[in-house]
């Protein structure tokens, strides 16, 4: 399997030692290599030095966003099913100094606090068949990136290149996909999506994670209350044992409830409780035709986005030990869908924990 995706993806690259570059830098973190920086994937490519695989990051001339488009359709071939669901979520990637591409202080889930850092989003898919990060972007800071153009300029960051808010660039990649013929049924997100009002009013089938202090609207949509709020009124009836999916301990059991909100069809506010400790997570969902609250389930289990997008985030530094910062050498945390094939595996499980860029590709464009 990991010789078809090579050949796959063989055309973009135009020499031979590029691409040779990418089948050892791929074949890397599927090894059992315990740090995957360049040093150590050099040696366990058989280099005696990190050169080659340092030439592929910094100066090697290939299209990064159509390799992106190869393993977007390679996944929609091996993985299309009818329970298909396109996952987004965000990463941070920690670094120091200032000059690295789109770095600023911001909130972080990867530090869970405010910190010097980078921030992709990532488009996901899930099936019943594996998984696989198909797409990403990454955020650039509006006052503190946008608009300044010595900055942008020193980083290589294309004039064209202009400020869009991580759902927007969510719901970018999400069309994207969607035109390049992957036929997910539901889009689902973190709360960072769900409270965004253009993409709950998408066409998709929708079931994003929203905040607690949500206001719906209930009683056929005459009254507006928190979803919480909401939560504390339910009978003990209105609760159901549902499974969320497998975990290491086998099924992982929580208590679900689901309410119609709004004034249209099919619109419904889930809600999952910790049979532990209590704890709530909120959900609005949306169909164009009527579901189940097992589909709901499905769709909302908190162990899709930890499976396939979190791996992400993994160590928050690039394969070489420092992000380089100018554009011919811009290897770093964030990024490719490229590096994202070195983990495909026999269950056509593709979610990668290193992501790099081509430096000369469209490696600093909104695309």
């Amino acid at each position: 399997m990991f010789d078809q995706v090579m050949a796959r993806i063989a055309g973009r690259f135009r020499r031979v030692e590029p691409r040779a570059s990418a089948r050892s830098y791929l074949l890397g973190p599927l090894s059992g290599v315990e740090r995957k920086n360049c040093w150590q994937l050099a040696e366990q490519a058989g280099h005696t030095r990190p050169g080659p695989l340092q030439r592929l990051l910094r100066y090697a001339c290939w299209d990064a966003d159509a390799v992106r488009d190869d393993l977007r359709s390679y996944a929609a071939e091996h993985l299309a099913v009818a329970d298909e669901v396109l996952i987004v979520d965000e990463t941070g990637f920690l670094k120091k100094g200032r000059s690295s591409a789109r770095v600023q202080r911001q909130y972080t889930g990867t530090a869970g606090r405010i910190e010097n850092s980078q921030v992709g989003v990532f488009l996901a898919l899930a099936t019943s068949r594996g998984r696989a990060l198909i797409d990403r972007r990454l955020y650039l800071p509006e006052h503190s990136w946008a608009d300044d153009l010595e900055r942008r300029q020193a980083a290589g960051i294309p004039d064209e290149v202009r400020f869009q808010t991580r759902p927007r660039l969510a719901g970018e990649m999400i069309a994207a996909a969607l035109d390049a013929g992957i036929t997910a049924s539901w889009v689902t997100g973190d709360e960072a999506y769900g409270q965004d009002p253009r993409l709950r009013t998408t066409r998709h089938r929708l079931c994003p994670a929203v905040a607690c202090s949500t206001r719906v609207r209930i009683n056929h949509g005459r009254t507006a209350v928190r979803a919480d709020t909401v939560a504390g009124q339910l009978p003990v009836t209105a609760w159901h044992r549902q499974s969320a999916g497998t975990g290491a301990k086998g099924p992982r059991y929580y208590e679900w409830a689901w309410i119609h909100v709004g004034i249209g069809v099919n619109r419904h506010l889930l809600i999952r409780r910790n049979r532990s400790t209590g704890e709530l997570a909120f959900y609005l969902c949306w169909s164009p035709a009527t579901v189940s609250l097992a589909e709901l389930v499905r769709v909302a289990s908190p162990s899709r986005t930890r499976t396939v997008v979190a791996p992400c985030a993994g160590p928050t530094r690039s394969p070489n030990t420092r992000t380089p910062r100018r554009p011919v050498s811009c290897a770093y945390g964030v990024g490719s869908s490229f590096a994202s094939l070195a983990s495909i595996g026999p269950s056509v499980q593709i979610s990668s924990r290193y992501f790099i860029e081509s430096p000369r590709s469209r490696a600093w464009s909104s695309r």
